[in-house]
């Protein structure tokens, strides 16, 4: 009897330390597919950051029918990856989204143009058939449009919103005028698909003054009021910058170790290494921490685009960031 009551406390003994070394679980839900876009993250789960906070990390993948928002809204994650246009219109909606980071610091978003449909600057938009993003994307768009003066309606003197899949056919095959691209990603789907630089012309959102904060990590705010789960936060964004450095210095391996968690092998190298070089370069001169600069700069373009009801009010930094990067980067 003694040795078989050993034989459990020492079990139990077991039991608990390796209850006490388990990491700590975070679910991450992506705003896209596997791509260099989230480079960080993988690049943090590869490179042992993750591991190093006690943390056990999944990465689940986004897609066309996947709205991060929906999904942390259901319980399906602790922490999405959003643009801040979208996140503001989900708080409009009643959903608590707290930014806890923002690893990209500029924009990558772009309209794209067919030169032989003869726009050369955005006075040539009127009467043209133009592709936007929807499912939250299309705020930065309508904010344009309206600091424009050119209606969405359609017409001689405004411009027909073609609501755009994630694919870059509606300007190969004439049915638009433009489309929305991302510097990483469309733009070079263009490219491949046969069209050269000299047959397009290009307006980033950044030179137009009309650019918004994209990619940033949002909870929910009442989580936050859980010690354990915003030390658990703090923990993540700290590893998960790491991971986005690492990938700034190192593209084309983090491009590689992107392509390993590829699970659906659509990915090619090429477009990979491509995109990481570009991703780099909006995430460049981030540490993590929002800006504030940047974030009124968001919020003032959509309220000066007359973009409600995405924004009825300005929301605040005390109602929209919360100190996890402070704490991370100390």
């Amino acid at each position: 009897m003694k040795k078989l009551a050993t034989t459990i406390g020492l079990a139990a003994a077991g039991l608990v330390a390796g209850m006490a070394q388990a990491a700590d679980e975070v679910t991450i839900q992506l705003k896209w597919v596997t791509q260099a876009q989230f480079a960080g993250y993988y690049v943090a789960q590869d490179q042992g950051f993750y591991e190093e906070e006690d943390l056990d990390v999944t990465i689940k993948p986004g897609g066309p029918d996947i709205a991060p928002a929906q999904v942390i809204a259901g319980g399906g994650a602790d922490v999405i990856v959003d643009w801040m246009p979208s996140a503001l219109a989900s708080r409009e909606k009643g959903l608590d989204l707290v930014n806890i980071a923002q690893p990209f610091k500029s924009s990558g978003m772009m309209l794209t143009c067919r030169k032989d449909t003869g726009v050369e600057g955005p006075e040539d938009f009127k009467g043209k058939t133009l592709g936007v993003w929807f499912f939250g994307n299309e705020y930065p768009f309508l904010s344009w449009m309206s600091q424009l003066g050119i209606p969405t309606e359609g017409g001689e003197d405004g411009v027909t919103v073609l609501k755009q899949g994630f694919n870059v056919d509606p300007l190969l095959q004439g049915q638009a005028a433009c489309i929305s691209t991302m510097t990483y990603n469309e733009y070079w789907q263009v490219i491949d698909a046969g069209l050269t630089p000299e047959e397009l012309v290009v307006f980033k959102y950044e030179d137009q003054g009309v650019a918004t904060l994209e990619d940033g990590l949002y909870v929910l705010g009442e989580n936050l009021e859980d010690p354990e789960f915003a030390d658990k936060m703090v923990r993540f964004v700290r590893a998960s910058m790491k991971g986005w450095k690492w990938a700034e210095e190192n593209p084309e391996e983090a491009a590689m170790i992107v392509l390993d968690n590829d699970a659906t092998g659509a990915q090619t190298e090429k477009h990979q290494k491509r995109m990481m070089e570009e991703v780099a370069k909006l995430t460049a001169g981030s540490n993590g921490a929002l800006d504030p600069a940047d974030f009124e700069r968001t919020v003032e373009s959509l309220l000066s685009g007359g973009s409600a009801p995405v924004i009825t009010e300005h929301p605040g930094d005390d109602a929209w960031t919360h100190a996890i990067t402070d704490e991370a980067l100390n």
